[in-house]
């Protein structure tokens, strides 16, 4: 299955006008963001688990990240709540389930073979940064080899300057209004932009977003 698999061209999708469609799981569904394969696939989906669903245990051989939207995720090896980031690296294994039901945007084959470590960030629990101009806060999840994934929060009013990304840009708005001279992105809007791309991005209400750059390819 190839979905917006291309990473040279640009995508802006809300994902609410895509249907859910079921996993080989019942119980799990999904949103396909885009995808390069069959079920073992390079892939960015929503992922939606009804009340008591999960998956038999499985291993991620090119990792695994995920952000848990609302509810609460589980696994063997933790609880986690809406607000959680989880990098699996590659080779892990677990056994994923939620008792309660919950929503997640999930990132497969994304990481680094050499990326080993296993990260767990409780966003709501962690300290955020100054950014790189009044009004940007910062709150750093990952980073390996030039790759980077954070959250970013914007106060109304803020602008950031004109700037490129090397290796690309990927951005999924968690709430508020995200902007730039190509549009205006609201809460749930997934973004792609390729390498070398450039925009000069704004919020003049005030908008959080996940944040993952330099991961897609340059050649």
């Amino acid at each position: 299955m190839i979905i917006n698999a291309d990473h040279q061209l640009a995508v802006r999708i809300d994902p609410a006008t895509l249907p859910w469609l079921p996993s080989p799981l019942p119980g799990v569904e999904r949103r396909l963001l885009e995808r390069d394969g069959a079920e073992q696939a390079r892939a960015t989906s929503i992922v939606r688990y009804q009340p008591g669903a999960g998956f038999a245990a499985h291993s991620h051989p090119l990792g695994e990240d995920i952000f848990v939207l609302d509810g609460i995720f589980q696994d063997e090896y933790g609880v986690y709540p809406a607000g959680t980031y989880i990098k699996n690296p590659p080779g892990s294994q677990h056994t994923p389930f939620s008792v309660t039901g919950c929503t997640l945007f999930v990132k497969l084959r994304y990481t680094q073979p050499d990326d080993t470590q296993r990260i767990i960030v409780h966003t709501h629990q962690a300290t955020w940064l100054p950014g790189l101009v009044d009004g940007l806060s910062v709150l750093p999840l990952s980073e390996f080899k030039g790759e980077h994934t954070a959250l970013v929060r914007w106060q109304p009013g803020t602008r950031f300057q004109p700037h490129r990304h090397y290796g690309g840009e990927e951005i999924l708005v968690l709430d508020g209004m995200f902007q730039d001279e190509h549009g205006d992105y609201g809460q749930g809007v997934w973004l792609r932009s390729p390498h070398l791309s450039a925009h000069q991005p704004y919020s003049e209400s005030g908008c959080t977003i996940f944040v993952k750059v330099g991961h897609l390819d340059i050649g």
